[in-house]
């Protein structure tokens, strides 16, 4: 019995995980002056484990990244890998395949290991091919910000913070990392 109930949520999890798969990503770094600055944010990423492939754009201060099919794919550590770097993220914008993902206003949703929550969205269901631009206070401008969250009725948005009692009104435990992100 205990195999048998191992082996559904096992099964379970692979489906959540297979439902949405990050595997690209444009970051926009702010800060960069010269060539050297884009190499050191190059290196930086191409460390990363789950990444497999870093294109600098040196002219848009942007690099596009392509992730390892079939890992988890962490956003806080694209970014700490820009901080670590000494510049910041301007913009970052995730790309992924999605089945039959349904995605509300305002609300909560569990995206392969990470929780989003979306903002200035119309409900939809993501099929195929969709980008997230990941919009929490560190991952664009202060004004960006301020604008996208004016909407929201919760209070983590409002503060800035990741997590807040808001976010465990969906069924989220307290102390998830939730990324703040629209369509």
């Amino acid at each position: 019995m205990q195999k048998l109930l191992a082996v559904i949520v096992f099964s379970t999890l692979l489906c959540i995980q297979s439902n949405a798969q990050f595997y690209k990503a444009t970051l926009q770094a702010t800060g960069l002056t010269c060539a050297m600055c884009n190499n050191a944010i190059n290196k930086a990423l191409q460390k990363i484990e789950f990444i497999d492939s870093v294109k600098s754009d040196i002219k848009n201060s942007a690099f596009n990244i392509t992730f390892k099919q079939d890992k988890i794919v962490d956003i806080d550590e694209l970014k700490k890998a820009v901080d670590d770097a000494g510049f910041s993220v301007g913009s970052l914008k995730i790309t992924g395949s999605f089945d039959n993902i349904k995605v509300e206003n305002d609300k909560h949703v569990q995206l392969g290991t990470s929780s989003f929550h979306f903002l200035n969205i119309t409900d939809q269901v993501l099929q195929g091919e969709k980008t997230i631009t990941i919009v929490d206070k560190d991952f664009v401008t202060s004004k960006q910000f301020k604008k996208i969250v004016s909407s929201s009725k919760m209070s983590c948005v409002q503060t800035g913070k990741a997590t807040s009692g808001c976010c465990t009104k969906d069924g989220i435990k307290e102390g998830t990392r939730i990324y703040h992100a629209t369509i």
